[in-house]
């Protein structure tokens, strides 16, 4: 039995067996409200619905067939029960065609009802983990981001998780994975979402500026500081500083953001005043911030101060058929920008897409996609108009053996791969096709349209 709480409605117009229920239900896990009428029922409803309905099809004011009509329509998140003396096949199909959840004769004995209660409960609390877990799992856009491999469910998940707190959240991954995608989204699922989001990158900042920008400035502070100007740091004061490529900051520096941390107050440059700032910072870099730690590159107090919360943004080429939902959705968006007429990609361009390692990312594949859309005319992306050097057919080396010349290797096409490591995972998976698809983190489909093009799909 589900150690859960639960609010039940019972509507039964004969006190005693009211009573009588009552009685049976009295050591149970749940809140038990009695009314005896369908008016009463529904008007309970409308003010506070219950999570359970035990509901008599007899009622002396209306048939509770209709109150069944008017829950399917209203509320059908509420879970009933009905119970009548007048039981037949034809009245338990009505009811489970109007949503009721399952079926007593009267007279109801103790037992048949409290079996039936837990069994609902049971019932509700697994639909609560299902609808949980279809919305973690299931999720295919998410705050800028597209996917719904099992690397970017955990990335949702983590930031969904950390947004609301007030910790400081280091992002790594390589370049081009979307750390500023996720910089804004957890701004935006925080409690400081009304405040401002300002990015400043820690690399395209000159070294004898950087403090300028971060802290601010006061008129006269060094040559061609004309006027006072404020800095990062106070213009995201009551939001979220995203600080990128942090590992590129100067030690001198990485030292005065430690005091700021530390303290919550700034100087801007030039003045003799502090000032008091309350922002979240989340911070990122391309690098591992450990070995900068260890190079003598990157202060180990300043590393252990932002590194409170990680989120790690797995490289493209680990996310499946990501490639394929993110490049389709780039090409309808550069289709509208540029006029065009582009809807999507041709299967050979898919498999092309999906065997490339793309080392600059999924900023990589917007400039092969909006390229591609530029320079032809069309309704689907075909592979010659993709630019190099995706424009010829892919290959990979088989491994090689540990004293074997590596020149010696053979080289196989990437499609027998392919249909290797699928068929592979699929006998692995005893001929489930789901669950290969998910080892392989692809879609099914994707599986499904192979086997076809290889003559083994219905």
């Amino acid at each position: 039995m589900v150690d859960e709480r639960l609010n039940v409605l019972l509507v039964e117009d004969t006190p005693s067996l009211a009573a009588l229920y009552q009685a049976y239900l009295q050591d149970e896990p749940l809140s038990l409200t009695v009314v005896t009428t369908g008016r009463q029922a529904l008007e309970h409803i409308r003010q506070q619905p219950p999570d359970i309905l035990l509901l008599d099809l007899i009622l002396p004011d209306m048939p509770g067939m209709e109150i069944l009509q008017w829950l399917h329509r209203e509320h059908p998140e509420v879970t009933t029960i009905v119970m009548t003396a007048h039981g037949s096949v034809d009245v338990a199909v009505d009811a489970m065609r109007l949503g009721a959840h399952d079926f007593i004769n009267k007279p109801v004995e103790a037992e048949r009802l409290k079996v039936t209660l837990h069994n609902t409960m049971k019932f509700r609390h697994l639909n609560q983990l299902v609808d949980r877990f279809r919305h973690e799992m299931e999720q295919k856009r998410f705050q800028g981001f597209i996917g719904e491999s099992l690397p970017m469910q955990k990335v949702y998940r983590l930031i969904e998780n950390a947004a609301p707190s007030s910790a400081t959240v280091f992002i790594t991954g390589e370049s081009g994975t979307g750390k500023e995608v996720c910089a804004e989204a957890i701004h935006q699922l925080s409690g400081r979402a009304e405040g401002p989001f300002i990015a400043l990158n820690c690399a395209a900042i000159p070294k004898d500026l950087m403090e300028s920008e971060l802290f601010g400035h006061i008129k006269g502070a060094f040559t061609g500081a004309l006027q006072d100007r404020d800095g990062a740091v106070i213009r995201a004061d009551g939001g979220t500083l995203f600080m990128d490529e942090i590992c590129e900051m100067d030690l001198e520096l990485q030292s005065k953001l430690l005091r700021f941390l530390q303290t919550g107050l700034i100087q801007p440059v030039g003045s003799s005043r502090q000032i008091k700032v309350d922002v979240r910072i989340v911070c990122a870099t391309n690098r591992d911030p450990l070995v900068e730690v260890e190079q003598g590159r990157f202060r180990e107090d300043l590393y252990y101060r932002l590194h409170v919360i990680p989120v790690h943004l797995p490289p493209l080429r680990e996310r499946g058929a990501d490639v394929i939902s993110i490049a389709t959705a780039l090409v309808r968006q550069a289709s509208r920008e540029e006029g065009k007429s582009f809807v999507g990609l041709s299967e050979e361009t898919k498999d092309r897409l999906q065997g490339y390692h793309w080392p600059g990312n999924v900023r990589q594949l917007q400039n092969v996609i909006r390229n591609a859309v530029v320079l032809h005319q069309g309704e689907w992306i075909e592979l010659d108009m993709l630019p190099a050097p995706l424009d010829k057919p892919l290959h990979q080396e088989l491994p090689t053996h540990r004293n074997s010349d590596p020149a010696a290797a053979p080289v196989i096409p990437l499609a027998t791969l392919e249909r290797q490591a699928i068929e592979r995972a699929i006998r692995h998976c005893q001929g489930n096709v789901s669950r290969a698809a998910a080892l392989l983190e692809v879609s099914p489909s994707t599986i499904y349209r192979k086997l076809q093009s290889w003559g083994k799909g219905e």
